[in-house]
């Protein structure tokens, strides 16, 4: 499949994916917006399956292992959640997003031949950025979701958590971030990947 063409296909899934969350914030538009998050996802992984299909039997069966898994998970979950614990639910499965984009940063720094980033220990800049911008969002997404999860679901108090000093806190951790990232970004350590994680 050519390049460009495959970037237009990801650019059309992105548009749908923001469809689908706009779709979803309203119950009137929820089943259409359900609709386009599934014609986006369809579109993403078929994309992805032309550009780089595995190479062997074994890499086919567990792609489709994966999708069957995910697929029934979800089919299971859908059939038994209570739409008052509808919040909860999308609470915990963002949290598995953010998990989702941590993991797959981990896996493009330990395997970048796998997505054509480069060597092990000779990656490219803009690739370096990208896994550091990806892995602290998808770390913060992680535990943002994990803490909305437990307010909705009563584990936790529905108050604000207000820190002393949190202004400065939240800079500071911040500043330490870009610090850590440009670190990353020269040297390409898997110890300050982990730091910005753990960050």
């Amino acid at each position: 499949m050519n390049a460009n063409f495959a970037a237009l296909l990801y650019l059309v899934a992105g548009i749908l994916f923001v469809l689908a969350l706009r779709g979803l914030s309203h119950p009137t538009t929820s089943r259409q917006g359900n609709l386009y998050g599934m014609v986006g996802m369809g579109i993403a992984v078929l994309t992805t399956l032309a550009l780089s299909p595995p190479s062997d039997l074994t890499g086919w069966v567990l792609v489709l292992a994966g999708i069957g898994i995910g697929g029934g998970v979800g089919a299971v979950v859908a059939k038994r959640i209570a739409m008052t614990q509808m919040p909860q639910l999308v609470a915990a499965f963002h949290s598995l997003v953010g998990m989702a984009a941590v993991l797959v940063a981990a896996a493009a720094l330990y395997a970048p031949r796998a997505f054509g980033i480069g060597d092990p220990g000779h990656l490219h800049g803009a690739s370096l950025v990208e896994m550091s911008l990806g892995v602290a969002i998808g770390a913060i997404t992680f535990t943002g979701s994990i803490i909305a999860f437990a307010k909705l679901n009563g584990n936790m108090s529905g108050k604000p958590i207000m820190l002393p000093s949190r202004h400065f806190i939240n800079a500071g951790l911040a500043l330490l971030l870009l610090v850590l990232i440009i670190a990353f970004v020269l040297t390409g350590s898997i110890t300050v990947f982990w730091i910005i994680t753990a960050v």
